[in-house]
């Protein structure tokens, strides 16, 4: 029998949450044997209750779910503290792809989807989330890599990142999103090139990106209606431009 890849994070908490009962026994079994301790929940309120009782470090949540669906579980988990999310969804509709990114999942699988792909993105999300030892040894998680522009800070080793003094509420990939741009000022980047070097994906749907562009812009932007940090350089995709914040 074919093995399912081990993901970064083996032994962290993770929660699938999924009606079906094939389908949940399938991944349950999957990131078992990559190493994970899983929950498994059939509902939205018996999710929200197994998260309460032990917080996860990464959900498996179906967007159809009987009664409350995957989004509003999604909303409520993440009103409870950031906590990364893999959507599961049955739909090819973009439209509700976009709605799992909107309320804050960090990647999502259609079905039917294999296994061993779900179990990579898994750890891939892991291994992003999971903070470096400050080598410093300040505690302050400094490190030697903080990157600053235009009054905001990111700490890439303890995966913070803080606006005039006060620590943004980021998701895992609006993270990854905004250490990149801070990291490249100045430079024009298509969206193939940010799904690329900020998802490690050769291939994908582009919406993802301006999706978590426009969430990282509400958190960022003085005015997103009129973004001026997270340009818009139309027939090309997006540039981090700290310049003309600083000069206004």
């Amino acid at each position: 029998m074919e093995q399912p890849p081990t993901g970064g994070g083996a032994g962290a908490r993770v929660l699938v949450v999924d009606d079906d009962p094939t389908v949940a026994e399938i991944v349950t079994g999957y990131l078992d044997r990559a190493g994970y301790v899983v929950d498994r929940a059939g509902d939205g309120p018996d999710a929200l209750a197994r998260a309460a009782a032990h917080r996860p470090d990464l959900v498996v949540l179906d967007l159809m779910l009987p009664g409350m669906d995957g989004l509003e579980v999604c909303r409520r988990m993440r009103g409870q503290g950031p906590v990364p999310v893999i959507m599961l969804t049955a739909r090819g509709d973009e439209d509700d792809r976009i709605l799992g990114l909107e309320v804050g999942a960090d990647d999502y699988v259609t079905k039917p989807f294999s296994p061993r792909e779900l179990v990579l993105r898994v750890g891939s999300v892991l291994r992003r989330v999971q903070p470096v030892a400050d080598p410093s040894g300040d505690g302050d998680g400094s490190g030697s890599g903080v990157l600053r522009a235009a009054g905001l800070t990111v700490y890439p080793e303890a995966r913070r990142a803080v606006k005039n003094g006060v620590e943004l509420a980021l998701t895992v990939r609006e993270f990854d999103l905004l250490a990149f741009f801070l990291a490249h000022p100045g430079r024009a980047f298509a969206r193939e090139e940010l799904m690329r070097d900020v998802w490690g994906w050769d291939f994908g749907d582009l919406s993802t990106v301006t999706v978590h562009v426009r969430r990282l812009r509400g958190k960022v932007e003085d005015d997103p209606a009129r973004p001026r940090l997270i340009r818009t350089v139309w027939g090309v995709g997006y540039r981090f431009d700290p310049a003309t914040t600083e000069e206004a």
